[in-house]
């Protein structure tokens, strides 16, 4: 119920709906009836009493007079400003405690704008659910025996952990009930994957399912990584059950390699001391909490901004000798002590693609994963790490590139490709590159 909080002339404090409901403002309105003689005005208010009624024009007669009714206005004043900031408080109180918007609903909203439609929502939907299979599992690993390796190794040559095997097929089986999925790429498949329930719709999604899954065995930061493409309306295809792909069906598959720029939607989970999903479809980057009392994403961080600059840098220092002179002269630089306090940037590597990436969409600061002279193309791969993340990051306005060119203009020639990145804050990625020209 909305109140009217300006004070009426001759209504008595207790009948006052403001005051009626808080005893600290009803204590001060009475010390301020009862101890108008203790009034202190400020020096701004006792400068215009004094412009509007200099002393020396004025009788005593006058001044008890304009002194009584400038006091009886300052009181009134009080009570309204009082009044209404406590009712502005008390709003802000209970939408802070009450009104939780979840991802089910951000997303119908933003369907409602029109800046989504409803296939899409479909498929974001069934992601946030594998993501949540996931982090379950997680918290579970060591319990039921899901820690250490699989046994089997990737196309990358990468030994996969029994997690690995297991969020793809989560991933997959949600993308496939979703029925708005026409192919997936994942970095656990050896070739794009053709989704046959598809009902209407032929996203391609791309995706890591666990992203730093070496810190499975350790209880450490891992995360989910994932990007959304349009379907390209030339390679559109029926399926049928019991059908083989023609040579014409796999080159419609391999254009699943687009460059970043084409991305409709991205995002990543986070799986850490919290649950973070986070999320961009082209406006604004944001991020919801998993509450785990009653299973739902919700909205914690709107329209995340990366800050310009950072104090923090990001690189696998273990490599430095690995790295070209320019890299290392980089390096040096933020090595040394600086403005603003005098101190050198500080140094953090989790290990893990997405806890980076949070860390600097929060705080800023830089994260790279040059090339070095065992790895002539850098260790992520471009089509399911660098751009989703360089989408996210440039949607929270900062940058991103491999040393030369921006991340998102890159169209990878294969599946599996890998790619150098460079990505952070502006103004940190904008030092960078003065060191690497």
């Amino acid at each position: 119920m909305n109140h009217n909080h300006t004070i009426v002339v001759g209504r008595k404090i207790s009948e006052n709906p403001v005051t009626h409901r808080h005893p600290t403002i009803t204590a001060m309105f009475e010390a301020i009836l009862t101890s108008s003689s203790q009034i202190t005005f400020s020096a701004s208010r006792s400068s215009i009493i004094s412009h509007l009624f200099p002393i020396k024009n004025r009788s005593r007669h006058t001044r008890q007079s304009y002194g009584g009714s400038f006091a009886s206005t300052i009181r009134c004043k009080a009570l309204e400003i009082a009044a209404a900031e406590s009712g502005i408080k008390e709003e802000k109180s209970k939408k802070g405690r009450y009104a939780l918007e979840n991802l089910t609903t951000w997303l119908l909203k933003q369907e409602q704008a029109g800046n989504i439609d409803a296939e899409l929502t479909a498929v974001l939907s069934g992601i946030s659910m594998a993501c949540k299979q996931i982090a379950s599992l997680l918290q579970r690993s060591s319990i039921i025996d899901l820690t250490g390796v699989q046994g089997t190794i990737n196309i990358q040559g990468e030994d996969q952990k029994k997690l690995d095997v297991i969020s793809n097929e989560l991933f997959c089986n949600c993308l496939r009930s979703s029925g708005r999925t026409g192919i997936i790429v994942s970095e656990e498949e050896d070739a794009p994957v053709a989704v046959e329930e598809t009902n209407s719709g032929n996203y391609i999604v791309v995706f890591d399912p666990i992203d730093g899954s070496a810190n499975i065995d350790t209880a450490l930061t891992t995360g989910s990584i994932f990007g959304i493409y349009g379907p390209d309306e030339q390679c559109l295809f029926d399926i049928e059950d019991d059908s083989t792909l023609d040579e014409a069906k796999q080159r419609c598959i391999i254009n699943a390699c687009q460059p970043g720029r084409n991305l409709l939607a991205a995002g990543y989970c986070l799986y850490s001391s919290s649950v973070v999903f986070t999320v961009s479809i082209g406006k604004g980057v944001f991020a919801f909490t998993l509450d785990p009392t009653f299973g739902e994403f919700v909205l914690t961080h709107e329209d995340i901004k990366i800050p310009k600059t950072g104090k923090i840098y990001s690189f696998n220092e273990g490599n430095y000798e690995l790295w070209d002179g320019k890299l290392q002269s980089y390096l040096g630089y933020l090595r040394q002590p600086g403005p603003p306090n005098g101190k050198p940037y500080s140094g953090r590597y989790i290990g893990c693609f997405v806890g980076e990436i949070h860390r600097m969409l929060l705080y800023g600061g830089i994260y790279g994963n040059p090339k070095n002279k065992n790895s002539k193309n850098g260790n992520l791969r471009l089509l399911y790490e660098c751009a989703p993340m360089s989408y996210l990051v440039e949607q929270a306005g900062g940058k991103a590139t491999d040393g030369h060119q921006r991340i998102l203009d890159i169209k990878p020639e294969q599946i599996h490709q890998r790619a150098p990145i460079f990505i952070g804050s502006p103004d940190e990625v904008d030092k960078l590159q003065q060191y690497l020209a």
